[in-house]
């Protein structure tokens, strides 16, 4: 194995790949197909979830985007079964931190993980260039390419591991790169805590003349996480 090779194998071995289904994607960002028809999408980071899979059949435009699709789809295919399992088997000791009313057992949510997971790489194989590769803070997109960005699972999720600095300079990317909207889905860390800077967050888009809304959501599978940031551009 090459040193290239050997570093491919370490950088997919940090990814976690795991998504969620489209109709999560809709409870999450309280989305209904007459706000998305029409629009242009972007899912970012998108992982291994099935929104713009799904959203491509019902006729919708969307773009995902995410640092894993540098790698071949059949190894994030294999990284995605196994993250799964392995998900899986340490969820048993988490389960009270998780509120198991949307799926009613650990056995349902591998269900949905797994169809998300089948779904996105199927259409990665037919349609790569919904794919795109990207590290944030970085988008490789013109300013206001998309009508509407959605953010799941990264930012203020990983406040102990992602700086303040790196929240605000990638906030201001996926601002940059929208025309009407963004939204941003939980608002807690892992361990369910209300991301600390949101409020002075907040007022500083604010401040910038953009409309921000906390929302609540029909959706809450992890104990705290029933909110998402709603950021207007074009009120």
């Amino acid at each position: 194995m090459s040193r290239v090779e050997q570093r491919a194998k370490l950088d997919l071995e940090r990814i976690v790949f795991i998504g969620r289904t489209f109709e999560e994607y809709v409870d999450m960002f309280s989305l209904s197909m007459k706000e998305l028809e029409g629009k242009s999408i972007l899912d970012c980071p998108a992982g291994a979830c099935s929104f713009t899979a799904v959203g491509h059949k019902l006729g919708l435009d969307i773009t995902a985007c995410d640092i894993a699709y540098d790698h071949p789809v059949e190894q994030l295919e294999s990284k995605g079964l196994q993250d799964i399992e392995h998900a899986m088997k340490g969820m048993e000791k988490v389960k009270n931190n998780y509120i198991w009313r949307y799926f009613d057992s650990i056995e349902t949510l591998k269900k949905h993980r797994v169809h998300a997971l089948e779904h996105c790489t199927s259409h990665m194989r037919e349609s790569s260039k919904h794919y795109i590769p990207v590290t944030l803070p970085v988008l490789p997109f013109q300013d206001q390419e998309f009508d509407i960005l959605l953010s799941a699972h990264f930012l203020f999720m990983y406040a102990d591991r992602l700086d303040h600095q790196f929240h605000i300079q990638t906030l201001n990317e996926l601002l940059r790169v929208t025309k009407e909207e963004v939204r941003i889905f939980p608002l807690v860390d892992l361990e369910g805590k209300r991301y600390p800077y949101l409020e002075q967050l907040m007022v500083d888009l604010m401040d910038k003349g953009y409309v921000v809304e906390e929302v609540n959501v029909p959706y809450e599978f992890m104990t705290n996480a029933n909110a998402m940031l709603k950021i207007k551009i074009n009120a």
